[in-house]
């Protein structure tokens, strides 16, 4: 018992760390630093108030406890047998790792976006995902703003991945970091897409900051974490998202022919 709180103690100290260090970088390049420089680029143009940050900052630091539980649930002993966890990084070839953690994404994603709506139940939302949308006007500190018990539904991707695929416990954390940094980026308040995005295929099948913090805005729809792919075979990406990203990059880089 000792060690597993010690383990326990551990990964909730990396996973805070993992936090501040990503969302509070971002929090402290675009919302002191550059703040007056970006006005263009600030998705709702209204500001968020301090006690936002502060409740966001704490709800954060309370999910980083479950979300690094249930990691250590994932990867302890008595459960790593039964998983498909590998330690030696010969044990399968070496450009699998990469694709292990884009997968690990892709899995995440579909994971993500029908938790989600499951969360947007009345009943469900008002026990759980209410503290998540108290952040209407989302910055980087929202990225892990949970309800507890809904930090446990975030963290269970971990078992589920394990459970379902090949990694190496560098590959989890390569894609627990790559997700938290996604996460912050639509969470951050601002739309930092270049103008050339818009006209490529990516604009069909990723997120971007305002398609996210649209969610917020309107509590409905855009439900995906990554990619636009769940929304638009389901039918709930909100029907103003393209028209509200080309407002914000018409205001960011002038009008401009699609």
């Amino acid at each position: 018992m000792h060690q597993l709180l010690q383990q326990l103690g551990l990964e909730t100290a990396w996973t805070m760390v993992r936090y501040f260090l990503i969302a509070g970088t971002a929090f402290l390049v675009f919302y002191w630093m550059l703040a007056p420089k970006l006005g263009a680029s600030k998705i709702q143009q209204r500001k968020a108030r301090r006690n936002d940050f502060f409740r966001e900052i704490m709800h954060s630091s309370s999910s980083s406890v479950m979300l690094a539980a249930m990691a250590i649930l994932a990867l302890s002993d008595a459960v790593r047998p039964y998983t498909f966890v590998y330690t030696g990084m010969n044990d399968y070839p070496l450009w699998w790792f990469g694709w292990s953690v884009v997968l690990a994404l892709v899995v995440h994603d579909t994971y993500f976006y029908w938790m989600h709506r499951v969360l947007h139940h009345p009943k469900l939302f008002r026990l759980t995902h209410l503290v998540h949308h108290k952040s209407t006007n989302p910055s980087p500190f929202t990225a892990y703003s949970f309800h507890i018990l809904e930090a446990i539904a975030e963290g269970g991707v971990v078992p589920l991945l394990v459970f379902t695929m090949p990694m190496h416990p560098a590959a989890i954390s390569l894609f627990a970091l790559s997700s938290l940094v996604i996460n912050v980026y639509g969470h951050l308040g601002y739309e930092i897409m270049p103008k050339f995005f818009r006209r490529t295929w990516m604009f069909e099948i990723l997120n971007t900051s305002t398609f996210h913090n649209f969610h917020h805005l309107k509590f409905r729809g855009n439900y995906g974490l990554y990619f636009r792919v769940w929304d638009r075979w389901m039918g709930t990406e909100h029907p103003d998202y393209v028209g509200e990203y080309d407002r914000i990059q018409a205001r960011r880089f002038g009008p401009s022919r699609i």
